[in-house]
């Protein structure tokens, strides 16, 4: 794996651990290793494509780095049975890297770096991070349509009184 590809995966992990504005898409995880994770982040076009243009010469021998690696050394190893294989006959695009690879922690968008509505994986030290926003504009929709649910359902009580007279 070059130092280009590694240095994606090292940014990766520094988001997913150390990113105060992932809230809205925190859900509960039933797994051993982990009670919570995070799911169907939107993530910038750019920082995508740039994240798989940068590991395409790089070899893999899974789609999905979360689970099924062989520990039996200590480390991980490709499961047996598999062949290494360079990352684009195994992603064949972005969309379908960035999906896949941590089981759909993040969903490909279309929407670009400054929009505010997709997550920045990379952006300068001295800028105000440009997730804040993508955060609170993604919580208020999941707040909006929680209201919604529960409002539709408040109006439904009546309903299911009188249909049980």
């Amino acid at each position: 794996m070059s130092e280009q590809c590694k240095t994606h995966f090292i940014q990766d992990t520094c988001f997913y651990e150390c990113s105060p504005n992932l809230g809205p898409w925190i859900v509960q995880a039933d797994q051993q290793w982990r009670k919570e994770r995070i799911l169907d982040v939107p993530l910038c076009k750019e920082d995508c494509e740039a994240w798989y243009n940068d590991c395409s010469a790089a070899y893999t021998c899974k789609d999905n780095w979360h689970k099924g690696w062989n520990w039996t050394s200590g480390t991980n190893e490709c499961p047996l049975g598999t062949s290494c294989r360079k990352f684009t006959a195994v992603f064949p695009s972005a969309s379908d890297f960035c999906e896949k690879v941590w089981t759909n922690s993040y969903k490909f968008t279309e929407s670009t770096r400054g929009s505010g509505r997709c997550m920045q994986l990379w952006f300068q030290n001295d800028d105000v991070t440009p997730n804040v926003r993508v955060a609170e504009y993604y919580a208020a929709v999941k707040g909006s349509a929680h209201s919604l649910r529960l409002a539709l359902l408040m109006m439904l009580v009546p309903l299911f009184t009188l249909l049980a007279l």
